[in-house]
């Protein structure tokens, strides 16, 4: 099993030895593991070659993704895996004082860092931010960076995955403002495997509905920052 991920925590993130971490990580090769799937391997991507390399025969897994309409022509989704919030990556104190995509559209000097392929993407036009006002960035870092060097005011991702960079870059000045519901609601993601194998796919589902919500499962989630009732959501 060949896993495609991205340096994103508390997703998917390597430690200075190169060992992999992180909830989709753990749990992938978790699913590997108690379904005798052999070789369990893990391959770092960028987020615009994670459905592409699925569709090539790169890899056969991919890290947790948003389920879309969209996706779902290229791709086939596992069972959600995590149930989600957008926020907004901001400089230290919030300057402009965003609370979400909405201040960012009434602001005409704010402007968003997005990554390439992102749901946020679309998320931040449909609440009005104008495409001129939006950044493409390839990376989680270098979307970061650029709200330290004040390239972008805001980036706009998961809010835990931007908790999860705060936590491990506790010196950048940043901060994390969670997007209100009224502009969007929390939303599933799952792991998404080529098209086509509905046998593997329906194993790792099984499998996935014994493990989420177990004490396992919650043991592990807990390490990674999240609470129970983000577990409970899911459920």
């Amino acid at each position: 099993m060949r896993f495609a991920f991205l340096q994103e925590p508390p997703f998917c993130f390597t430690d200075a030895s190169g060992a992999l971490h992180g909830c989709d990580a753990v749990l992938a090769e978790k699913v590997c593991q108690t379904l005798g799937l052999e070789g369990f391997s893990a391959v770092e991507t960028e987020f615009a070659e994670l459905l592409p390399g699925l569709a090539d025969g790169q890899w056969d897994m991919t890290t947790g993704l948003f389920i879309s309409d969209e996706r779902k022509q290229l791709v086939d989704f596992t069972r959600p895996i995590w149930m989600l919030s957008d926020g907004l990556l901001v400089a230290e104190h919030n300057p402009l004082g965003l609370d979400g995509y909405m201040a960012l559209a009434r602001d005409p000097s704010a402007t968003l860092g997005v990554i390439s392929g992102q749901i946020q993407h679309q998320t931040a036009l449909r609440n009005g931010v104008p495409a001129e006002r939006i950044r493409i960035f390839g990376t989680q870092a270098e979307a970061a960076e650029a709200v330290i060097a004040g390239v972008v005011d805001a980036y706009a991702s998961v809010a835990m995955a931007h908790r999860g960079y705060v936590a491990g870059h506790p010196d950048a000045p940043l901060a994390v403002v969670d997007v209100p519901a009224e502009e969007k609601q929390p939303a599933a993601g799952a792991f998404a495997l080529a098209r086509g194998d509905s046998s593997l796919r329906q194993r790792i589902d099984s499998c996935l509905g014994k493990l989420l919500g177990g004490p396992w499962h919650r043991q592990m989630m807990g390490e990674y920052g999240f609470s129970g009732s983000d577990i409970d959501r899911l459920l």
